[in-house]
């Protein structure tokens, strides 16, 4: 079981590089495409509303093979590693920005009515006055679609990224001994997934704390 485990811990550094490096990635593209289909112009919300659509519509793993074995093996070379943050940071975006175009809907329209009103240039009324309001419904959403993320990285192994399910796949081919790998590398994810559900739920109840002062 050590055995296992200790061979397995190899690749916790690729998993949580993989869905972290993907999440911060999809949490910086998501938000301007949110605003495109919150408040743009029609042109702008169709092309951001296509967009999120076409790439939740195609699996992960297929996006994976069109940025590994597609754009990454022509004149632009990736790696393992970049071309699975690439590929799970561009899915990751479109559903980040469906939560944070939730998130700004659920925000009162007397908020905004008020801020206008009070003369606050529109860049003001988003950073002082909508996205504080917005953080606290999308904080919970993002911390389950993370752990979502974490679960999906496994599929980064089919391209030879090195993380959990890589070694897990390799040592069951060494031993035949599938459901004692596999079951380590489970409990490993579930370890990984406990801090970010904890984070979450306390970073939810800090802010909560603080919007009600």
């Amino acid at each position: 079981m050590l055995h296992y485990l200790s061979i397995l811990a190899n690749g916790i550094g690729q998993t949580v590089a993989i869905t972290v490096t993907s999440f911060v990635i999809g949490a910086v593209l998501g938000l301007p495409l949110a605003l495109m289909r919150y408040s743009g112009p029609l042109p702008l919300r169709l092309i951001g509303g296509a967009a999120v659509e076409t790439v939740r519509a195609i699996p992960p793993i297929v996006w994976l093979f069109i940025v590994f074995y597609g754009i990454g093996s022509g004149s632009v070379q990736l790696s393992t590693f970049e071309a699975a943050v690439i590929g799970l940071g561009i899915i990751a975006a479109a559903y980040l920005s469906e939560i944070y175009r939730a998130g700004l809907k659920a925000v009162a329209q007397g908020q905004w009515e008020a801020a206008q009103a009070l003369g606050l240039p529109r860049l003001a009324i988003y950073r002082k006055v909508i996205f504080p309001q917005m953080l606290g419904v999308v904080i919970p959403p993002s911390a389950t679609y993370g752990i979502g993320l974490l679960k999906d990285s496994a599929i980064a192994s089919v391209i030879g990224a090195t993380d959990i399910t890589f070694y897990a796949s390799q040592e069951t081919q060494a031993t035949l001994q599938g459901l004692s790998v596999f079951g380590i590398a489970a409990l490993l994810y579930i370890a990984l997934s406990i801090p970010i559900a904890a984070t979450s739920r306390i970073t939810d109840r800090k802010l909560t704390e603080r919007l009600a002062q």
